[in-house]
């Protein structure tokens, strides 16, 4: 057996596991059973104890959820009141000709002691009771709970989104995390049950009418024909016994739909209902010393009852000068002012809010793309981008901080960089967005745009023609992969800038692991970590990889005592990986097509490079030079060959950043990064136009 059944109960919860599905039995069985009037009075009074305990838990709650079982005690407490009606009109209408004590005791005092033996006026009260019930708290508690369960499931999203903001900022961990994912999804749940459940209540009400009408008919008829009671009689007996059984059971129902109203309408302060009334109402003098004034002067007015207004006036103003003249606290036992709400408060350093290094902004439109409560995978998928990031460039990014911004248009997204914006699209949920390759002739009814990603022409398509466009040739995406997309193409872009010196010291410490003692002898001993960080950054803006951070380390370690300039380093590192940067670019090709220089503009650009490895070229030849390089790595793409430019060792690095924000396509290598395994093939060459 195992060790949960053979576990003893803890202390107290055997009778509460017990309780509640023995109540319920009870409850459906006094509905069945007949039951005396000696239980139904401790029934009924145990009913008025139960409001009263209901009413007094609302009142202390601190927080609606702290009272989250409160639509389920609604529910029970509603059964209950109508299994005692139900019983104790099976005994009124049985016993009642014997007289007004036939149903008990309680019943007989709410009809004689509370309305006086009236049934006229105790018909009136009850109608009373049942049109406040009714019409005023359970309607008004239904509303508050509906338009607050609407308001707690239209903010889920943006709470989910500010948790795993900061989760993924490391601010909180997977168990806060997990904790309040919960609260908020059981805030939204206990509205929507106190929405639901206020339905009860109203029922009840109904319910409590047609039980008293069929206990006034049906008492009247049993005894004038049953009994031969006569018509005074009859209605002295049932019709008070009626209107007793109707009053002890609106009673308890008005306490608990005042207890329900209670719970909803809490706004969260952290203190009870009497403390933030309290302080509410008769934290400002003023307020109350006008009030005794205005009382003072009604009481004033002939024929005004002067004993209670005047009464009540003076006790108020006592009040309002009490506040005002608070006692002085014994000598020795002063305690520091409180800090006003509106005092100024000195700066400190956590008033200084750092800037992300990766951001997400997305219109409130896009929020469901965020949210996975609505299915939506955009969190996932960017958490497998980095993950493919850190495989394919060699360091871990920073993590992505995603939010909502009501500045940006419904459907609008940006990507931001540092604070700056460095990408932005827009998509629309519900739609697909279908790109030409570049193959397809056939145009699509739509919306026509361009791929945010790489530009490409592209068709916002409805969800019906999906396959319509695969067939056409077209890649259809969903709005999650159109973002996904453009995101990771934007970080493998400015992997540079994202490289920091965190990450570069986190890379390292990585490292020691598994090279220890030889990374010591180069890094700090050699080369100084900020310089490593600028040969790799220089490294990723030429779109060359850092995985293989054991040659970048032993190149390094070879030329790092001849020069500490980070350009000429970075020179050196990618000659040693020249395989792996011939590889990235053409593949396992053994003959490698390429665009060269014409060379009377290779000896004009030689002779413009400064000894900084500036380039001070002219304007005209600099814009032809581009156009032409344009044409050559078109040409290039459309034989097949990927697009690189082969230059001398020395004018690789100004040649690429020149060309490297016009044609981020093309590759800008040296000689001396060629491998000897393969051999060139000369494509295209760039001449210089007059």
């Amino acid at each position: 057996m195992s060790a949960a059944l053979t576990a003893p109960l803890a202390p107290g919860r055997g009778a509460a596991t017990y309780a509640a599905p023995l109540l319920i039995v009870l409850i459906l069985g006094m509905m069945i059973l007949p039951l005396p009037p000696l239980v139904l009075d401790l029934l009924f009074t145990f009913n008025i104890a139960l409001g009263m305990v209901v009413l007094l838990a609302a009142v202390y709650t601190i927080k609606p959820l702290d009272f989250a079982a409160f639509p389920t005690i609604l529910l029970l407490t509603t059964l209950l009141r109508l299994s005692l009606n139900v019983a104790s009109t099976r005994v009124v209408l049985l016993n009642g000709h014997t007289g007004p004590d036939a149903a008990g005791k309680v019943i007989e005092a709410f009809g004689h002691f509370l309305v006086g033996g009236n049934f006229a006026v105790g018909l009136v009260v009850f109608t009373i009771l049942v049109v406040i019930n009714f019409v005023v708290i359970t309607k008004g508690a239904g509303r508050i709970a509906e338009v607050s369960a609407r308001f707690a499931l239209d903010a889920m999203p943006g709470k989910q989104m500010a948790i795993d903001a900061d989760l993924n900022a490391g601010l909180v961990g997977e168990d806060e995390a997990r904790r309040r994912r919960a609260e908020i999804a059981q805030e939204a749940d206990f509205y929507g049950s106190m929405d639901g459940a206020s339905k009860f209540v109203r029922g009840d009400a109904i319910a409590g009418i047609l039980i008293l009408v069929v206990n006034i008919v049906g008492g009247l008829a049993i005894g004038m024909l049953q009994h031969d009671l006569s018509f005074g009689v009859a209605a002295k007996n049932y019709v008070l016994l009626a209107i007793g059984d109707g009053l002890v059971a609106q009673i308890p129902a008005l306490v608990i739909s005042t207890a329900a109203a209670l719970v909803v309408s809490r706004v969260g302060t952290g203190e009870d209902i009497g403390r933030q009334i309290f302080g509410s109402l008769f934290a400002m003098p003023r307020v109350l010393g006008i009030t005794a004034g205005i009382l003072g002067m009604l009481g004033l007015v002939p024929g005004m009852p002067h004993f209670a207004f005047l009464l009540l006036a003076a006790a108020v103003a006592a009040g309002a000068w009490r506040l005002s003249h608070p006692a002085a606290e014994p000598a020795g036992s002063a305690q520091p002012a409180p800090v006003l709400a509106d005092e100024l408060v000195e700066a400190t350093w956590e008033d200084v809010q750092p800037v992300d290094v990766l951001g997400l902004e997305v219109g409130f439109r896009l929020i469901e793309l965020v949210d996975r409560a609505r299915g939506g995978e955009l969190l996932k998928r960017i958490k497998a981008i980095r993950r493919k990031f850190a495989q394919d460039i060699g360091f871990l990014p920073p993590a992505v901080h995603i939010r909502d911004n009501l500045e940006l248009k419904p459907n609008a997204y940006r990507v931001l960089l540092k604070g700056v914006a460095v990408g932005e699209g827009e998509v629309y949920t519900g739609m697909y967005l279908a790109i030409n390759p570049g193959r397809v002739a056939t145009s699509l009814p739509g919306t026509p745009t361009t791929d945010p990603a790489f530009g490409l022409p592209a068709t916002w398509i409805e969800a019906a023609q999906r396959e319509q466009a695969q067939v056409g040739g077209y890649t259809v995406v969903d709005p999650g992969t159109v973002i996904a997309t453009h995101f990771s193409h934007i970080v493998h872009t400015h992997a540079g800038q994202l490289l920091g010196r965190a990450e570069t010291q986190s890379l390292l410490d990585h490292l020691q692991k598994q090279m220890g003692k030889t990374l010591d002898d180069v890094v700090p001993k050699l080369i100084a970590v900020p310089v490593l960080q600028k040969v790799l950054q220089n490294l990723l803006d030429d779109g060359v990889h850092i995985r293989d951070m054991r040659s970048i380390v032993d190149t390094l370690a070879e030329h790092a005592a001849r020069t500490q300039d980070p350009a000429e380093l970075t020179a050196r590192v990618r000659v040693g990986l020249g395989r792996a940067i011939a590889q990235h670019v053409f593949g396992a090709a053994r003959e490698l097509d390429v665009v060269v220089l014409e060379p009377d503009l290779e000896r004009v650009i030689a002779q413009a490079i400064g000894p900084d490895e500036g380039m001070a070229i002219e304007p005209g030849l600099a814009e032809n030079l581009i156009k032409e390089a344009a044409v050559a790595a078109n040409r290039q793409e459309s034989l097949g060959h990927p697009a690189a430019l082969l230059v001398p060792d020395r004018m690789r690095a100004p040649l690429a950043r020149m060309l490297r924000r016009v044609l981020p396509n093309l590759k800008v290598m040296a000689h001396a990064e060629i491998p000897e395994s393969r051999t060139i093939r000369v494509s295209t060459t760039l001449g210089a136009r007059a």
